[in-house]
């Protein structure tokens, strides 16, 4: 068995040490919002949190995020951050096909979480998801209007 707290859920799961932490999270507890895009760790789809650090999740063993607390794209409306983001990203319409944006904004989550102020370097160093969409100035808007909705103090 498996333990994992997941949204603030705990879960003992009994699935092989070294199933990727995407298929437990998508096949075994049915949270599809985190999406496979490459299977490599390469373009960010399948980015969540990991004790509040952005981990692409196609490329971790559940055995070694075991104990440890995972957030994903169906949970991270519960948190300031996120409400911010989901919030900005709306205004800024920043999803074309919409495949990718759950790794956008668990990302984006994870560098406000960081750095409330972000450069466009920091972004840059940050944000490192594919689209091939090509909406990458829009989420640069929804980082910047979301970390300025945070500095403010706007509604939660």
């Amino acid at each position: 068995m498996i333990s994992m707290n997941v949204n603030g859920k705990k879960y003992d799961l009994a699935v092989s040490p070294d199933t990727p932490l995407l298929w437990v999270l998508r096949e075994t507890l049915g949270l599809t919002g985190t999406k496979y895009g490459c299977g490599i760790s390469g373009c960010g789809s399948c980015t969540v949190h990991v004790e509040g650090e952005a981990v692409r999740s196609c490329g971790v063993s559940i055995s070694s995020v075991e104990g440890k607390k995972i957030t994903t794209i169906e949970g991270i409306g519960a948190t300031r951050i996120g409400k911010a983001l989901q919030k900005a990203w709306i205004a800024e319409e920043v999803p074309q096909c919409g495949y990718c944006q759950p790794g956008f904004i668990m990302a984006a989550a994870a560098l406000l979480a960081q750095k409330p102020k972000p450069t466009d370097e920091q972004i840059d160093g940050a944000i490192t998801n594919l689209c091939r969409c090509g909406t990458y100035n829009r989420v640069r808007r929804a980082i910047y209007r979301a970390a300025g909705e945070m500095a403010k103090g706007g509604k939660r």
